[in-house]
């Protein structure tokens, strides 16, 4: 009798312990079959083109226009180019053109991209979720742009600027419940999946401006960068802003990390080439192998203009970041990742290389 008490006491006191491990603990407990910290780790990326690689170029096989699937992932996309140990694993989910439902259940080209993620648990240890949506709902930043393009090609007083200067902000806030649905939508894939908010980063980028006042005269028409001054102004220093503020305000409403893209680009936006003094009278300034701008110009593939399914689609990588922009970007992002601050931005040192900065608390 004695010794089924003893038992039976050393059992509760087990239990008691498993209990309290499971209250105060946000890691898994020894007994739980496959657990994450078994498997490969990995960093996942999604949203839509700024981290699919559009502008990049070489695009995967089945997201360059086959069956519908423009999603344009890239080899040069930055999680190509995060710098992380050998043995991390480099999954890219984002779609070109992606709107924040894609993530959740209307999913994009490929389905539910929060599906997709949950599916990945169980071949690998999620460390890092990275995602950048927003752009493509209600500030409908394509539009935008093509807006201000028009307003270049008809000469319209106050140009885009004015025409957005009330409605951008009115666009930016109907945005932000849905990126924090989004967000949301990856927390529930994850938890499903056996984690806790505490066992993986949940990171949040905001966009960088392909654009800004600097252009080189000799490109500010369709051979680069057709916008009106005071455009490319308000495009840089007010609209890409005040988009990143709504992103960041998403991102703290799910207790996601913030990284503020807005001033990345700052110097090396599309048409600023430092090849003016070198190019002969006459000729278009192009920059040396992308290695000053960041950003595609006006960019049209004519080849695709010849074919009726893919024209829509020719000009897609205009004003996306380039190669040496995605890797650049990506740098400052492997230094986020491997910090702890929640919150921080994009800024250039005195050699012009991006590093992640504390940003200031709103």
């Amino acid at each position: 009798m004695r010794a089924h008490m003893s038992r039976f006491l050393a059992l509760l006191a087990i239990c008691g312990v498993l209990a309290l491990a499971v209250l105060v603990s946000d890691q898994y407990l020894p007994s739980l079959p496959q657990q994450p910290e078994r498997l490969p780790a990995a960093v996942v990326t999604l949203g839509d083109s700024t981290l699919s690689g559009e502008g990049g170029g070489h695009y995967e096989a089945g997201t360059n226009g086959e069956g519908g699937n423009w999603c344009h992932r890239s080899p040069a996309a930055p999680v190509h180019q995060l710098r992380l140990p050998p043995d991390v694993t480099r999954i890219n989910l984002a779609c070109s053109g992606a709107q924040a439902a894609a993530i959740g259940a209307d999913g994009d080209a490929e389905g539910s991209q929060a599906a997709r993620l949950a599916e990945l648990t169980q071949r690998f240890r999620i460390t890092d979720v990275v995602v950048q949506v927003g752009a493509n709902d209600d500030p409908a930043f394509t539009d935008v742009v093509n807006r201000c393009v028009e307003a270049w090609a008809t000469r319209v007083p106050g140009g885009c600027a004015e025409q957005m200067r009330d409605l951008w902000p009115q666009r930016v806030a109907a945005m932000r419940p849905k990126v924090a649905s989004a967000l949301r939508e990856v927390r529930a894939a994850m938890e499903r999946s056996g984690y806790t908010p505490a066992a993986y980063s949940l990171v949040v980028q905001s966009y960088a401006s392909p654009v800004g006042p600097d252009v080189d005269p000799r490109l500010n028409n369709l051979s680069g960068c057709p916008f009106q001054p005071g455009d490319l102004e308000w495009i840089r220093d007010t609209g890409v802003p005040q988009l990143s503020e709504g992103l960041r305000a998403a991102a703290d409403e799910v207790g996601a990390r913030f990284l503020d893209l807005s001033r990345a680009g700052i110097g090396r936006e599309a048409c600023t080439a430092d090849t003016a003094e070198d190019t002969p009278a006459g000729q278009v300034p192009s920059p040396r192998d992308g290695e000053q701008e960041w950003f595609t110009r006006l960019t049209v593939d004519w080849g695709s203009l010849q074919d009726d399914y893919r024209a829509p689609h020719a000009m897609q990588e205009s004003f996306h970041a380039n190669a040496a922009g995605h890797r650049a970007l990506a740098g400052c992002l492997s230094e986020f990742l491997a910090g702890t601050e929640e919150r921080a931005a994009c800024a250039a040192d005195e050699t012009g290389e991006l590093h992640a900065v504390p940003a200031p608390q709103p």
